[in-house]
């Protein structure tokens, strides 16, 4: 119905102009009514995308700024809706987007894939776990999964299943058919182990502690994460090996991995300039709380770092375009959603809720609710930044009006933002491009993928939860 360009745009002039002429509900402002007007707008437009998430995003927050002004017993300037510009969560990420860039430019993403071919890659299954561990090891200081698994994993690995033989109209189940479908399913489960894994994460977060006023540390984030994601990763590729049935077993790993290695020659200065400051991040993240700095803080100094002793230079940031695009969009959508809370939306959320879900109660089936319809829905999102945007704020709501565990429920749904997307092979960004390669059919990757998320599910609710109620019983989040 909405496929052209002009009607998507359409619908989202509707959709303002309706909270401009319909009055506000009873116990909500005129001002909140129109704002949420503008962000349930700009929500849809991340969706359906007539124009790039950054101009989605500037277009909101420019006719934010004109909504503020004319209200003039307004409780928020119009510079309030800037703030998520200045916001630690926005800088974290763009930072840590800069750092993933020089895994690429320098080379050491591709060089540790090879090496691990090499020592370990002696069968397609161990592949398999080899595609798992790179991509853990690359995740913490990766916030892009889309350039985690395509483009580095995904190369390189699809560089494999060509040398072992396997074609997309050839031959596909040979290896290549499990090869890909094991990056993707590999990639949303270390997306989630780590706060900056996935830059969905950190909105996500922001998001959650606007409404429950928590905060969980970085640590924090990856004790509740690790155990439970080291087990599925555990898991993981052995089920798309049994799914796929890959009919190549044993490979010439020795051959690979030697004449990768030797293409790119000796380790040059950047890439252990890149190891040093990549480990003093990690070093930095954990340690934050005693040295006295936040995350965001320790992302750009180690952004700096890269800058300042050439691992990259000025203009790999400038050409960052997945950082900048990053930048400008999740800062609008902090900053709106910052601005709704001040103005009483997301109260007025909660309690008209409260009013009409008097049927859930607190407690870990409303958890288990709510983390399961968060994952059903994820078939109707093909961006895993929309889906925080627009449902992440909405299940967080719900869980506050049942009086669940705050923090329970922020791990169940966070964690979820990533998982929920194996359902499908759009399901983020790096689906499409793996998809792409031609070696996978729809019904095998979602067999697959359904696996994985439920079994991931299953995982988080019986093993998770006690284990996070005694992170927060200790005081360890």
């Amino acid at each position: 119905m909405f496929k052209s360009k002009n009607a998507k745009l359409a619908l989202l002039i509707l959709i303002i102009l309706l909270s401009i002429v319909i009055p506000p509900p009873e116990g909500l402002t005129k001002e909140a009514w129109v704002l949420a007007g503008i962000y349930l707008a700009s929500i849809v437009g991340l969706v359906s995308k007539p124009y790039p998430e950054p101009v989605i995003m500037l277009s909101a927050v420019g006719l934010s700024c004109l909504a503020i002004a004319n209200f003039a017993d307004s409780p928020v300037k119009s510079i309030d809706i800037l703030s998520g510009y200045a916001s630690g969560t926005t800088w974290l990420v763009f930072s840590a987007f800069t750092l993933s860039a020089a895994f690429v430019t320098t080379g050491l993403g591709k060089r540790l894939a090879y090496w691990f071919i090499l020592k370990f890659g002696g069968t397609t299954l161990r592949l398999g776990y080899i595609t798992a561990l790179l991509d853990l090891i690359l995740s913490p200081a990766t916030p892009s999964n889309t350039a985690r698994a395509g483009g580095v994993v995904f190369p390189i690995i699809n560089s494999i299943a060509l040398v072992l033989g396997s074609t997309p109209n050839e031959s596909p189940c040979k290896a290549g058919r499990y090869l890909m479908v094991n990056v993707y399913m590999v990639t949303k489960t270390t997306s989630y182990m780590f706060l900056t894994a996935f830059a969905g994460n950190a909105l996500a977060l922001q998001l959650i502690s606007d409404i429950f006023h928590t905060q969980i540390s970085w640590v924090g984030w990856a004790l509740a994460a690790v155990p439970v994601g080291l087990l599925m990763l555990a898991v993981i590729p052995y089920i798309g090996y049994k799914v796929t049935r890959p009919e190549l077993k044993a490979i010439d790993n020795i051959k690979i991995g030697t004449d990768g290695l030797n293409a790119l020659g000796p380790m040059s200065g950047k890439e252990k300039g890149l190891i040093v400051v990549f480990i003093s991040a990690l070093l930095g993240w954990i340690f934050s709380r005693y040295l006295g700095l936040n995350e965001s803080s320790i992302a750009v100094i180690a952004m700096v770092g890269a800058l300042v002793f050439g691992i990259i230079c000025w203009n790999d940031v400038l050409q960052n375009k997945g950082g900048w695009n990053t930048l400008i969009w999740y800062g609008g959508i902090i900053g709106l959603s910052a601005t709704l809370s001040k103005v009483g939306f997301f109260k007025w959320l909660a309690a008209f809720m409260s009013e009409h879900l008097d049927f859930l109660g607190p407690g870990n089936s409303t958890v288990m609710m709510i983390v399961f319809l968060s994952i059903v829905v994820r078939y109707l999102f093909a961006s895993g930044g929309a889906y925080v945007a627009a449902m992440v704020p909405v299940f967080a709501t719900v869980g506050l009006v049942t009086g669940t565990a705050p923090v329970l429920l922020a791990l169940a749904i966070l964690f979820s933002n990533s998982y929920g997307g194996c359902i499908t092979h759009y399901g983020g960004a790096a689906g499409p491009i793996i998809f792409a390669a031609g070696y996978n059919d729809i019904k095998s990757w979602w067999i697959v993928g359904t696996i994985v998320a439920l079994l991931t599910f299953i995982v988080h609710m019986a093993i998770g939860i006690p284990w996070w109620n005694f992170l927060m019983q200790n005081n360890l989040l």
